[in-house]
This record gives C-alpha cells, sequence and structure tokens, in this order.
C-alpha cells in the first residue's frame, strides 16, 4: 500500500467537456450571465466598427468586468489571469480571454456604469 495518493498528469479530462457542467446551478457567475443577456446592450454593440479581427462580444467583457468586481477583482490583467486560472472567470468568458490590453475592454469601464444605471433606472420604471 502506497503512503501517497497517485499522481497523474496523463489523465485526458479532469473537468467535464462542457463549461457549462463546471459550475453549480446557483452559482454567482451563472446570475451574472443571466443578468447581463437581459440588458439591452445594442448601445455598446453599435460602438463596435467592425473593423480588424472579431471582436470579443460586450456581453462577455461586461459579464468579466461585473463579476470581477463582485469578487474583488478590478485590474484587468487580473481578470485576464482568472480566465485562464478560474471555471467561474472562464465561464463568464465563454471559455475565451480576452486580452487585458484589448482597448474595448479598458473602455467598457465607463460605459459599464452609464448602461446599469440606465438600465437599473429602467427597470424601477418599468
Amino acid at each position: 500500500m502506497s503512503r501517497f495518493v497517485p499522481v497523474d498528469r496523463d489523465t485526458a479530462y479532469l473537468l467535464p467537456p462542457s463549461v457549462d457542467e463546471w459550475l453549480p446551478n446557483d452559482h454567482l457567475a451563472r446570475f451574472v450571465v443571466e443578468v447581463i443577456e437581459q440588458l439591452d446592450l445594442s448601445d455598446l454593440v453599435r460602438q463596435y466598427a467592425g473593423r480588424g479581427s472579431a471582436a470579443h462580444h460586450p456581453a462577455v467583457l461586461l459579464g468579466l468586468l461585473i463579476y470581477g468586481y463582485a469578487n474583488g477583482v478590478h485590474s484587468s490583467r487580473k481578470i485576464e489571469r482568472a480566465t485562464y486560472d478560474s471555471v467561474a472567470f472562464r465561464y463568464v468568458a465563454a471559455n475565451t480571454h480576452p486580452d487585458h490590453t484589448d482597448r474595448k475592454f479598458n473602455r467598457m469601464r465607463p460605459s459599464m456604469a452609464r448602461v446599469l444605471g440606465l438600465e437599473t433606472r429602467s427597470a424601477k420604471e418599468g
């Protein structure tokens, strides 16, 4: 009988193949994604010029910022790192890794406050 748990770094899957299966149904990351999907982000979407390589959808960037702030992660560099290291951040990012130097990622912060303020106001009025 061995004194240690066997070490096997060659195992094919340690996590389920679908990022959706990685988190419990009541996880905060799921809640953030559900709320973001209900927001009207058409103003943010229109800001994308359509030039250059494909951009990350504003819903993904907004979700990462909100989830990051909710967990005390404010730096875009740390948020990017978390999309590699954290299952929850990976879920919010839809298994993508937005670059912390992306102009839209860094310019999203003021837009996020504006959109959330407008959405909160319209939700109260409705």
